[in-house]
């Protein structure tokens, strides 16, 4: 958002790498701006003010939160706010936040074609989605408001509710799809599906047939497990034997959008951590790599391969930082040896990514 407010010329070059031939609905600056209504206040609604997105009064807010949390930065930008900032970020209980119920005709006026975004674990090809447990009942979390987020965007006129999944977990060997033919537990049941979203795009699913709502979901699923979900679809009936996902959505890997991410990755549009971290410098630098060197477990070949590429691998102040906070600067043993080069071979690939 603050991307496409700043700079529309990169907004437009980020999306037309990211979905190459489709159409930007809309990609010029929030003139009018939102307005923002949370159960959480974290670090990336500071940004958002700052950056003149968040800029719609409410009662003289800008936005409406009953909790907040974030890394030291944040509490950090709070405590140094101007008495007239911090006025315009207004804590209430999370019944105002969550709820329509009290000042009902005062909260439809300002929630106007709200977008009520939450977050996932996995959705069903039919629209069901799965955020608070698993199927053999054990509980990950509290449904929180999402359910009640998801029901204001149906009582709501012109809201949308939008919840956001990456579309696996895992990696190597054992990366399974969080898009699922079926599951044996439901958070938000299928008859509230409204749009989905995973790093491969955008499901919109109101008001559509079935059909029409797993052919969506299949297009902004992983690539590697498309074929066997399009299967278990048609083989149920509730899909044509002669469906094919377009081409345009054959493509769903992680190193697609790797790559078209890259750029603006290098010209710090997109950085790791936009709002702030409790990680330092070094710390950040190494989550990639220690992520390649994860991946890289599930085959010994691998692991041998990169700690071929380690030991000839080129030396600099980063990587003695890097080693130093791993604790393998001064390697004692064949085992620290090994581990060294393995982590120097992983933070050269991460930096080519």
């Amino acid at each position: 958002l603050i991307v496409r407010h700043r700079d529309s010329a990169a907004y437009r070059e980020i999306m037309s790498r990211l979905a190459p031939g489709q159409a930007l609905r809309e990609a010029g600056p929030f003139t009018a701006g939102l307005y923002g209504v949370s159960e959480m206040f974290f670090e990336a609604f500071l940004a958002l003010i700052d950056a003149g997105v968040l800029k719609r009064e409410v009662d003289g807010a800008l936005l409406h939160a009953a909790f907040f949390l974030g890394p030291k930065s944040f509490y950090r930008a709070l405590r140094e706010m101007k008495p007239e900032q911090i006025e315009r970020i207004q804590m209430v209980p999370v019944s105002f936040t969550n709820q329509l119920y009290g000042g009902e005709d005062a909260k439809r006026r300002a929630r106007v074609d709200a977008r009520f975004v939450n977050n996932a674990m996995m959705a069903t090809l039919m629209g069901a989605v799965v955020s608070d447990g698993l199927d053999n009942g054990q509980v990950v979390s509290g449904v929180g408001g999402q359910y009640n987020f998801v029901a204001q965007a149906f009582a709501l006129e012109g809201a949308r509710s939008m919840l956001t999944l990456e579309s696996t977990r895992g990696s190597g060997k054992k990366v399974a799809s969080n898009v699922r033919w079926s599951y044996g537990h439901t958070t938000i049941p299928r008859h509230l599906r409204d749009v989905i979203v995973t790093e491969y795009g955008v499901a919109d699913l109101w008001g559509k047939s079935d059909a029409d709502v797993i052919a969506a979901m299949l297009c902004v699923t992983d690539s590697r497990f498309q074929a066997e979900l399009m299967r278990q679809a048609k083989d149920a009936g509730k899909l044509p034997r002669s469906y094919e996902i377009p081409a345009a959505h054959r493509e769903n890997f992680p190193d697609r959008v790797a790559a078209a991410l890259k750029p603006s990755r290098d010209a710090g549009l997109l950085p790791a951590f936009p709002f702030g971290s409790d990680f330092t410098d070094v710390e950040q630098r190494l989550i990639p790599a220690l992520q390649i060197l994860k991946e890289a477990t599930a085959s010994p070949l691998a692991l041998l391969g990169l700690a071929w590429e380690g030991r000839r691998a080129n030396h600099s102040a980063e990587l003695a930082a890097c080693l130093a906070r791993m604790q393998l600067e001064r390697p004692a043993s064949f085992a620290d040896r090994f581990y060294r080069a393995l982590l120097i071979a992983a933070l050269a690939r991460s930096s080519q990514t």
